[in-house]
């Protein structure tokens, strides 16, 4: 599968588009920050180039739609649909990679301050064949990942950039070929630090309370960069992801923009 961004037969998300989008038009969304924790705007979504690979899809699409329960995306009728190709016989570095986040709002936001996160996604049997035969689950965790860039601010590292990213656990097999329930990245899961600043590290993963332990030192509070979802450079996946949580805001993944609906 070798697919262009911006090609095939969703409609790919650009700057333009999203510039003339305001969440606000949209019954039950909110634009603006609210009781003092802040929301992104629809506008500030989108791919975040610096972090793609290759010439994969990271699309905001209509559907999936499929016959039966949980068969219909579960905020909306849309969602943000990947095609990532992953490593090949020939060459192991043409593995893809697609990022589609928000590198705009949530920056200097404090980690320690999420106590919720997670997304809803639609995970295919194919899937699963095209991930880590030696992997227990059959492949279950060739899934997409969240991540937050950011700045660690440990006082025992320099280090002033690093990725959280959270690993899911395999979507139960009753749940394949559907939409999920909501995945919740705050209680299941792992999660790791890419640059092995804590004991959090890819290593040895850990939970989210865990990683936040891990970066509160006392001092500055660990910065949010960016907020995303990102699939790659592992395995191939073909699939969607909606509602990503983030504390008290989920936002719904349409065709047209990035819906922020607010949450209990």
């Amino acid at each position: 599968m070798k697919v262009r961004l911006g090609a095939g037969r969703w409609k790919v998300l650009t700057a333009t588009a999203l510039a003339t989008i305001v969440a606000s038009t949209v019954p039950g969304t909110v634009s603006a920050v609210a009781d003092g924790n802040r929301v992104a705007r629809s506008e500030n979504w989108g791919v975040i180039p610096r972090n793609t690979i290759g010439s994969p899809v990271a699309a905001l699409r209509f559907g999936p739609v499929v016959p039966g329960n949980n068969g219909r995306p579960p905020y909306g009728n849309g969602s943000l649909g990947f095609e990532v190709a992953g490593k090949s016989a020939a060459d192991t570095n043409d593995a893809e990679k697609a990022d589609f986040g928000n590198a705009v709002d949530f920056v200097g936001e404090n980690l320690l301050q999420v106590d919720r996160v997670g997304f809803h996604v639609f995970q295919t049997t194919e899937n699963l064949g095209y991930g880590d035969p030696n992997d227990g689950s059959l492949g279950g965790t060739n899934l997409p990942s969240i991540r937050f860039e950011l700045d660690p601010n440990l006082s025992s590292s320099v280090d002033n950039y690093t990725v959280a990213v959270w690993r899911p656990d395999p979507v139960p097999v009753a749940s394949l070929n559907r939409w999920s329930g909501y995945l919740d990245a705050a209680r299941t899961g792992s999660w790791y630090l890419t640059g092995g600043e804590t004991a959090c590290n890819q290593a040895a993963r850990c939970t989210f309370d865990e990683l936040q332990t891990s970066l509160d030192d006392g001092g500055d509070a660990p910065s949010i960069l960016t907020f995303g979802v990102s699939k790659g450079r592992d395995y191939a996946w073909v699939g969607a992801v909606d509602g990503l949580r983030l504390n008290q805001y989920v936002y719904d993944f349409e065709a047209n923009g990035v819906n922020a609906r607010r949450v209990r």
